[in-house]
């Protein structure tokens, strides 16, 4: 008898349970570290901010010499950002810009907005300031010795903005990981050359490649393989000899012209293969050598789809991404109906309308790519379930798989 398949979240258990962080690590420019995985743990070496410094453009001031909220003060001294200004005296009030250091003495910092000329050299100040009002505190942002960026965090902008922010300026990453993709399809064509009949373009290579970029990965791309079992192990053993991860689209299915799945199983071993969701059940994982091995069903959104759901979330694995967040899933109401309930997970192309409701894609087939583009995410159907208009649903935007 045969096995059943797996669920989704099964599948994806044994692909997260079987993933090695690469363990090679290199020291690169901040500022060429985007997308890269920290190999450990960053410590600030200074205050931010450094000094006690003002949030506004206005006067730096003595709170007690404003209590009354209509104080004239002479104007001392002019302190632009970068500059550091002289202890400021009682009775006075200082001229200072955003960013720049508060003088010594000044315990407040009164907008400008709330102040009014007051003759030479003079200044009226309308309000009266708490003290610390419109002051950054040294420190307060991030304290010297601290640990800003635990190993393991993907880098983004903001994480580099921050590691500039007390100084860094090399950062100790992960090795990028080295990603291996071929093609299978005698009826594969590239964009640009005749298409025969019965051809078809390989929008799967532009799809792939583009979603792995997104991660960070160094590509080899063995481009369309010949629909046979010889050429398909050959590529497999030239992909696995240099590579942590071999993906390739078409051939895992059951047809006499599926050459992928065996020739895994000849030249390695296949831990899983197929799936219970709909679109993408013949997806296989399994190891060939040292690499690992995603074989991706043919179909364009199948294809799209799986990455999305089992490719992604093992390359963060591989990465040495610590604590990979899930993508963010929102309840969302139905705009429509689905009355025909699946015994598979079902993953519907829908689109957020202006009523804040859910709008499907009319034709939900694998092969309809127009469904990706149209869509704004992915429902989470699960098996037997029909869904009514007005009934809420587990919707995932297409950004949160794509980072």
């Amino acid at each position: 008898m045969k096995p059943p398949m797996l669920t989704v979240a099964e599948a994806l258990a044994v692909l997260c349970a079987a993933a090695r962080p690469v363990a090679e690590t290199e020291w690169v420019p901040t500022l060429e570290a985007n997308g890269r995985v920290l190999a450990e743990d960053q410590l600030a070496g200074i205050d931010v901010p450094s000094a006690d410094n003002t949030q506004m453009d206005g006067y730096a001031v003595r709170a007690a010499d404003c209590a009354s909220g209509a104080a004239v003060l002479p104007v001392s001294q002019r302190i632009p950002a970068g500059h550091v200004g002289q202890p400021l005296q009682p009775g006075t009030a200082a001229r200072i810009f955003t960013g720049a250091m508060l003088p010594a003495g000044a315990d407040a910092v009164v907008m400008q907005e709330q102040t009014a000329p007051a003759g030479e050299g003079s200044v009226m100040i309308q309000h009266a300031p708490r003290v610390g009002e419109w002051v950054r505190r040294v420190g307060e942002d991030v304290r010297a010795g601290s640990v800003i960026l635990p190993a393991g965090t993907r880098l983004r902008a903001q994480e580099l903005g921050l590691a500039a922010s007390v100084g860094l300026a090399r950062l100790p990453v992960k090795r990028r990981l080295r990603v291996a993709v071929f093609f299978t399809g005698d009826e594969l064509t590239m964009p640009g050359e005749p298409l025969a009949p019965g051809a078809i373009y390989n929008s799967n290579r532009f799809t792939l490649r583009a979603l792995l970029e997104n991660f960070g990965t160094v590509i080899t791309d063995f481009g369309i393989v010949p629909d046979s079992l010889e050429a398909t192990r050959n590529t497999l053993r030239e992909a696995a000899a240099s590579h942590d991860l071999i993906i390739t689209s078409g051939g895992v299915s059951v047809g006499e012209e599926d050459h992928v799945k065996p020739a895994v199983e000849a030249e390695g071993k296949l831990n899983l293969w197929q799936i219970a969701m709909k679109p993408g059940k013949p997806l296989a994982f399994g190891e060939v050598g040292q690499a690992f091995f995603i074989g991706l069903p043919g179909n364009p959104v199948s294809s799209f789809v799986t990455f999305l759901l089992f490719v992604r979330p093992f390359l963060l694995q591989l990465q040495g991404v610590a604590q990979a967040r899930a993508p963010l899933s929102f309840p969302m109401r139905a705009d429509f109906d689905w009355p025909k309930a699946d015994r598979r997970n079902e993953f519907l192309r829908a689109r957020i309308n202006a009523a804040g409701g859910l709008d499907l894609f009319k034709n939900q087939g694998s092969a309809v790519l127009t469904s990706t583009v149209w869509g704004d995410g992915l429902i989470d159907n699960p098996p037997g379930q029909t869904i009514r208009a007005g009934e809420l649903v587990r919707f995932t935007p297409f950004s949160e798989y794509l980072q």
